[in-house]
């Protein structure tokens, strides 16, 4: 993915240069990019003038921002104890199978990434996957294939238009 200077500069001066808006530049970057990409990350540094050294301790300590280019649709399978109990991992190893690819990786079309998460607070629908903030409950691996097509076919008609 080619980084604009001129996108980065527009998310860099809607805040003041202050390292106390540092998280915020950076979620405001992994939600344009859905990821920190280094220019971003150096392009900042010299906008706060701080050392890079401490925007990579914040980046890599917060597990919701990524220094890694993340996939278009962002699954998160929970194995909290109910989720656990209820067989997430035979959705977690269903959706690696399908996918062609293990927890923490994106597949090769840049589609889909796949995070396991301790909890998604959301107890009652054990087994639970999470597909960009929507909630499928009481999975099956038998319902994967179609909610995973239902997110190409979506990709395949956005590329349509």
């Amino acid at each position: 993915m080619q980084i604009e200077k001129e996108e980065l500069q527009e998310i860099l001066h809607a805040y003041p240069a202050q390292q106390r808006y540092s998280l915020a530049i950076m979620q405001d970057m992994q939600k344009k990019y859905n990821y920190i990409p280094r220019e971003g990350m150096e392009e900042l540094a010299q906008y706060l003038s701080c050392p890079l050294s401490s925007l990579y301790s914040m980046a890599t300590f917060y597990k919701a921002l990524s220094l890694k280019p993340k996939g278009k649709h962002i699954i998160k399978l929970c194995d909290g104890t109910a989720c656990h109990i209820r067989g997430a991992s035979s959705i977690r190893d269903g959706v690696c199978r399908i996918l062609g690819i293990s927890e923490g990786e994106t597949t090769e079309d840049g589609m889909f990434s796949i995070e396991l998460v301790n909890c998604l607070g959301s107890c009652a629908l054990a087994p639970v996957m999470v597909v960009d903030d929507h909630y499928h409950g009481k999975m099956t691996v038998e319902k994967l294939p179609q909610i995973l097509d239902s997110y190409r076919k979506e990709a395949d008609a956005d590329e349509d238009r």
